[in-house]
């Protein structure tokens, strides 16, 4: 593995706990602040947990991609083979769908922030997008011990 790719490897590992300390974050802030309209400081963490996110997307695609896991695995080993593999298959399928999918929620949660409605509204839709990515999220991350070889925090 080059440089670069352990590089990236690590900040893709790095910034999912950015984006589950501002998931968690705004779930708290929605609940907290039900009535209440979105802070400043709320819309830009909002904004926060949407770049983090969208740059974990293009850094997780280089590394489906070009990486030694995921789109590797159909090219070398042909779909049916994959998708019978429990493991091959969260790297090849599971884990950018989930992530794709929660990325998605998390881009809708911006328009959410942005558009002017009546507080408890916006509130009750933050709250649903922050927890169903935050559960997508948490079932597609390689926890250690899922797959053995994949660190908590990457880089130590």
């Amino acid at each position: 593995m080059s440089a670069l790719d352990s590089f990236l490897l690590v900040l893709h590992s790095w910034l999912r706990w950015i984006i589950l300390i501002l998931l968690i974050v705004g779930i708290i802030n929605s609940i907290a602040k039900m009535q209440k309209p979105l802070s400043s400081v709320a819309k830009k963490m909002n904004l926060w947990l949407m770049i983090a996110a969208h740059i974990t997307l293009l850094i997780g695609l280089y590394q489906y991609f070009f990486g030694p896991k995921g789109f590797v695995f159909f090219r070398t080993m042909g779909a049916a083979t994959v998708m019978k593999d429990a493991v091959l298959r969260f790297w090849a399928v599971e884990h950018i769908t989930g992530m794709i999918i929660a990325i998605i929620l998390i881009t809708l949660t911006r328009g959410i922030a942005k558009k002017e409605a009546e507080p408890s509204k916006k509130n009750k839709k933050l709250l649903l997008f922050y927890v169903l990515a935050l559960v997508i999220i948490l079932s597609s991350i390689p926890w250690p011990g899922r797959f053995g070889d994949v660190p908590l925090f990457r880089g130590f």
